[in-house]
């Protein structure tokens, strides 16, 4: 498994959620690519902690299916399996659509700022051919009316299945973001003016827009 060379070492005292985040992100931008194995002792060096952490971030992993552990032999990076983020992003949709729901009609003014500002991150990122930050400016987008409904079990929910999603959505973004770019547009306009309905439907195709029937697993890096 290659490890990155340059990367600054985390805390020792990062809590468990710390150390599966980093690893997560890893698997999503493809510093880690399918197929390839993890070693949690090589993971440990890496971040600077023990193997226990790692141990259990890769468990959290394999329970998103975002890797395929086989006990006391090996653990892999999974393949992006069509049928898998299909699923995956039914789910994340559902629970996008009911953020928007809360937030239509009582978006406050630094709600809409902090959309607004992602979205430019997202153009900027679009222009600079940067798939990686692209995927984290949408990703920062999305989660505005996730943080303003303020429902834990949404957050748990697309915790879970949102990195799925997002490893499968860099080929989108790599290919033609612009067309994110304009519903993220309308989207703003749509909770500025308080039209719930109008919000919710175009949430819903914007999650059901991902196409997910080629495999992405050749993603660059």
């Amino acid at each position: 498994m290659p490890i990155p060379q340059q990367t600054t070492s985390v805390d020792r005292t990062l809590l468990r959620d710390d150390v599966f985040r980093r690893l997560r992100d890893a698997i999503v931008d493809c510093t880690f690519l399918p197929g390839e194995q993890l070693k949690d002792v090589d993971l440990a060096e890496w971040l600077g902690v023990s193997r226990t952490p790692v141990r259990e971030a890769l468990l959290r992993l394999a329970a998103s299916g975002l890797v395929v552990s086989k006990p006391g032999r090996s653990t892999t990076v999974s393949a992006i399996d069509p049928k898998a983020v299909r699923d995956a992003r039914d789910v994340v949709a559902a629970m996008h659509v009911l953020a928007v729901r809360g937030m239509a009609g009582g978006a406050t003014e630094d709600d809409l700022d902090r959309m607004r500002g992602a979205n430019r991150r997202f153009a900027m990122a679009l222009d600079a051919g940067d798939v990686s930050a692209a995927v984290d400016a949408d990703e920062e987008f999305h989660q505005v009316p996730v943080a303003s409904l303020g429902n834990d079990a949404i957050v748990a929910v697309l915790d879970q299945f949102g990195p799925v999603v997002r490893r499968a959505e860099r080929s989108r973004f790599a290919a033609d973001g612009q067309a994110s770019l304009e519903r993220h547009e309308q989207l703003i306009a749509l909770l500025a003016s308080g039209d719930a309905r109008g919000a919710e439907d175009l949430t819903f195709d914007t999650w059901h827009s991902l196409s997910v029937d080629e495999d992405a697993s050749a993603e660059p890096r």
